[in-house]
């Protein structure tokens, strides 16, 4: 995209905002149409080739298609045994609990079985997943399937994604914060694992949250903590993330697009029915910015598509900001003395493998994996490394014994099935 092209989008997405603030029906429609326009032209601006795709593929086929997948795809249909927590503000947190096989229990607890207090054996390690912006608990579904009944796990939603609430002090204007979600992520730690060691793997906005639990709880980190993932995260300066967009091209997204998602998260009914209409268009961005590979699994891309297309845009809008406030990069400190892995992929655009090098260059002693050909959803798309480097993270934490047998994780490949 030229310069000029990017300001050009600038200038129309700034008259959206502008003509937003009238409030009338027919200007919100056309103020939001606007809108759509400004910010998909820079986005297929970025996205080679997905015009093309979006041309040779008609569009009755394309909407069959989505049909078929979404029918027939097993990605997101694991269930565990569900839960509550509330927190401080009373949004309340759904998650999710997929406990130790009764018949595994023994080897899992290793050969050092004892009594405590009355108690068989130790509480066993809890591994919490904390899951990105704009996704819910489902998107961790292979490494779900690989380590049923190996080790206890939970999965939780973030508030106002997936089941769990609308976030309770957002209703009254305040804005949502990092530090909110690290105060989440204690809550349902207490409701959910409230004794035994942690392990805690958090993708994007979930590794953020897993930073801003250590900032406000360094006493759980230091106590019960002990081992912790940060996939595809950063630890702060995203507002100088570029998107792989041209600099004028970003400018002018950067310049635009927080007032855009205000006035669009005022009138999210409306917005919503032009975010249907625009739905193939905005299925390619999603792909462009979620995988990087060419062979991605069509019922992969589509699981992510409904993920990110569930998430109510006034949820978007408001979560929005945040992202630029956040910086917890003292507080990676108190990952120091505990095993940590450090994953991203090569071509992520959303948080690029450099702020994953930057977290890994914090902790001298983590391992640091970049996987080549792999974007932002890479536990989705390489989902045997991610999988393989967790079970080994596990296994150094000892919450996995040596030699432990953890289930085929599948392939996103075309012609792999699920795990």
């Amino acid at each position: 995209m030229s310069e000029s092209s990017a300001e050009a989008v600038a200038n129309a997405a700034t008259a959206a905002v502008a003509a937003s603030a009238a409030g009338a029906a027919g200007g919100w429609r056309r103020a939001t149409g606007i809108a759509g326009v400004a910010i998909g032209v820079v986005a297929a601006g970025a996205a080679a080739g997905v015009a093309l795709e979006r041309m040779t593929v008609g569009r009755g086929m394309r909407q069959k298609a989505r049909l078929a997948l979404d029918s027939a795809g097993p990605y997101g249909s694991l269930r565990g045994m569900p839960g509550k927590a509330f927190s401080d503000d009373g949004t309340e947190l759904y998650y999710e609990v997929d406990d130790l096989d009764p018949e595994a229990a023994p080897a899992a607890l290793g050969p050092r079985r004892r009594r405590l207090f009355g108690r068989k054996a130790p509480a066993p390690v809890t591994v919490v997943f904390s899951h990105g912006y704009c996704l819910n608990q489902d998107s961790w579904h292979f490494q779900r399937a690989a380590l049923r009944g190996v080790v206890r796990t939970v999965h939780w939603d973030q508030r106002s994604h997936g089941r769990s609430g609308r976030g309770v002090a957002q209703g009254r204007g305040e804005p949502i914060t990092i530090e909110q979600l690290g105060r989440d992520l204690k809550a349902v730690i207490d409701a959910a694992a409230p004794e035994g060691p942690i392990v805690l793997v958090g993708h994007s906005m979930g590794g953020m949250t897993v930073m801003a639990l250590a900032d406000q709880y360094p006493e759980l980190v230091r106590e019960r903590v002990v081992g912790v993932a940060f996939v595809g995260t950063s630890s702060g300066r995203l507002g100088e993330v570029n998107y792989g967009l041209p600099v004028a091209g970003v400018n002018a997204v950067r310049r635009v697009l927080p007032g855009v998602l205000k006035a669009m998260g005022q009138r999210a009914e409306l917005v919503e029915k032009g975010r249907r209409a625009t739905a193939d268009l905005f299925a390619g961005i999603i792909k462009r910015y979620s995988f990087a590979s060419r062979d991605v699994d069509p019922a992969i891309a589509r699981f992510a598509e409904r993920m990110i297309e569930s998430t109510p845009i006034d949820v978007v809008a408001e979560y929005y900001p945040a992202f630029n406030d956040h910086d917890k990069t003292e507080a990676l400190v108190h990952f120091a003395d505990i095993p940590v892995l450090v994953l991203a992929g090569v071509q992520d655009l959303v948080t690029p493998s450099e702020h994953s090098e930057a977290i890994a260059d914090l902790l001298p002693d983590a391992e640091l994996v970049l996987v080549p050909d792999a974007g932002h959803l890479v536990m989705l798309e390489h989902p045997e490394v991610v999988t393989d480097r967790l079970a080994d993270l596990l296994t150094r934490t000892g919450a996995v014994p040596a030699g432990a047998t953890v289930k085929g994780y599948g392939s996103t490949s075309s012609t792999a099935q699920p795990g």
